[in-house]
């Protein structure tokens, strides 16, 4: 596996963890919340711009973005109880195959 697969890994590790302390950080009034949103999106945008050194910068974001939003959706659901609806349910689910698409078989990816 390349090494830039890896740092993505890491960037949408991050990005999931900052997102997540957004609800928490109530409008950036709660420090704490706030240093782990900060923290975690500088540390997702740094490894993504590593990403781009070797893998292509649009395949690159696609599966940034959509890898998050997965996550961030599956984690809305599980820690806040946030539902979701058939479309939204729907409208992930085709996020997901977009991403496995884009691994499984483009040649795009394989830079």
């Amino acid at each position: 596996m390349k090494i830039g697969y890896l740092y993505l890994a890491a960037a949408i590790m991050a990005e999931v963890v900052a997102t997540s302390a957004l609800k928490a950080s109530d409008g950036f009034t709660r420090l704490l919340p706030t240093m782990v949103v900060l923290a975690g999106y500088g540390i997702a945008f740094y490894f993504l711009s590593l990403v781009i050194k070797t893998v292509p910068m649009g395949v690159s974001y696609a599966i940034w973005s959509g890898a998050g939003i997965v996550l961030i959706s599956a984690l809305g659901w599980l820690i806040y109880r946030q539902t979701l609806d058939f479309p939204a349910i729907v409208g992930i689910t085709l996020i997901l195959c977009g991403v496995l698409i884009i691994q499984l078989f483009s040649k795009s990816s394989a830079h």
